[in-house]
Parts: C-alpha cells; structure tokens; sequence
C-alpha cells in the first residue's frame, strides 16, 4: 500500500532552518534584529522635533508627554539638552520667587550684578535638585503605582516628565522684566515686598507653581496611560516615600 513505510528505508530526517550566526536570538531561540542606527540626518531631525516640543508643553503637552514613552537611545539623546534648558530655566524661576530673594539686596554690600549670579548659580542648583529628587520621587510612586505582571517604569523616564512639567515655571521667567520696569530695586528688598503690587505678582508666581503640578499629574497619567487617580495616587506614594527616606536625616 502506499501508505505503509516501505521496509529497510529510513524516515530522512526533518531539516532545520538555518539561523545566520550574527543574527541576535533570545533565549527561546526567536530571531531578534538590532535596530539600525539613525543617519546623521534623520538624527538632526529627531532633535529638531524635540526642540519643537518644548513650546507644545504649554499649548499642546499630550503630543510631548506621549513622545516621552520612546525610550530609545537616539531618543533619549535628542532630548537632553531641552530637558537641561527646562531644568536651568524653571530652577532660576524657582529661586527668584523665595523669600530669600525678596531681601537680597537690604545687604548693601550686594548689587544688581551679584543677584544675576546668585539666581543662576542658586537657579543651577535649585533645578537639579528637583530634576534627580523629584524624578526619584516620581519613580518610586510609579513602581508602587505599577501592576506586579507589568513592566516597571524606568528612572529616566520619571526625570523627564518632572523637567518637562516644570515648564509652566520656565515660562514665569516672562513676568520679571514686567516686575523689574515696575518696582526696580525694591523687588529684591524687604519692603518692595509688602506693596500691593508686589504680592499680585507672587500670586501670578504662585499660580504658575499650581499649573506645573496640575501638568506634572496630567504628565503622568499621559505617559504611562494611567487614570486621573492611578496619577495622583503615584505622586502621593512617590511624595510619601521620599519622606520616608529623608526623614531620618531631616530629624536627626
């Protein structure tokens, strides 16, 4: 019969398809492929975008905190340097609204000159403080936030979404020229402080604060596709575990 194995003839054996010795497998023998490196041109246009992003936080963050899920590295590298402009530019914001700086200058021994350096250098400071710790506090909140079968958020990706939802305390740096043609001096001395004026503008100060919290939660909630309370509870754990870390050293 057709059917039945003819006797004395062996079963040839299946063959097996060659996998090319360069090729990257993982451990279940499926081929992965290395993804090619960009072109110098292609590279100059993925910076180019993320320049074009730092506006889009203010008018249109969806678009940017989406693009924050790309965590390649020609990804990464191409929004560095904007990540540094927001860092510098919300830090000298920061410092400029403390009450540190609202008495500057009732030391006589100071002026205009040693201001600029102070909220630079404090502004340097001040910014990569929040950068690394608030990024930490961030990270630690969506691991605790994440699910055990799913993928745990990266530290960087944390850091990134702190930087960029501090533009809104970037964009504050606008009013200072305003302040400064109007009170001069007295911005930076204690008595400027108590003019009606003046607190209208560290209300307008303050509410940027509350607009860069309110986009730090919705940076959140876009980036790693969580709800509006799966958000907040993330910078809750993250503010709460930071805490508990730096607790022992504050009280000490």
């Amino acid at each position: 019969m057709s059917d039945a194995a003819e006797p004395g003839r062996a079963e040839r054996p299946k063959a097996r398809r060659r996998v090319a010795e360069s090729a990257p497998t993982s451990t279940r023998g499926r081929e992965l492929r290395a993804p090619e490196p960009l072109t110098d041109e292609e590279e100059r246009k993925l910076h180019r975008e993320w320049w074009l992003r730092l506006p889009l936080t203010i008018i249109a963050p969806r678009a940017v905190f989406t693009a924050l899920r790309d965590e390649s590295e020609a990804s990464r590298s191409a929004r560095q340097e904007p990540v540094l402009l927001l860092v510098l530019l919300s830090g000298i914001a920061a410092v400029m609204q403390t009450s540190a700086a609202g008495s500057l200058l009732d030391n006589p021994e100071l002026d205009g000159a040693l201001v600029f350096v102070w909220a630079v250098i404090g502004g340097v400071m001040y910014g990569a403080v929040t950068y690394w710790f608030g990024g930490f506090a961030i990270y630690l909140g969506s691991r605790g936030a994440t699910a055990k079968k799913q993928a745990k958020p990266t530290y960087l990706r944390a850091r990134h979404v702190v930087a960029f939802a501090a533009a809104p305390i970037a964009l504050s740096l606008i009013v200072w020229p305003f302040r400064l043609a109007i009170f001069g001096t007295e911005t930076f001395q204690s008595r400027g402080g108590e003019s009606t004026g003046e607190q209208i503008f560290s209300i307008i100060g303050t509410l940027f604060v509350v607009w860069a919290l309110g986009l730090l939660i919705y940076g959140i909630r876009t980036t790693y596709a969580w709800t509006w309370i799966r958000a907040i509870g993330t910078m809750l754990l993250g503010v709460l575990a930071l805490l508990c870390i730096t607790a022992p050293f504050v009280f000490v």
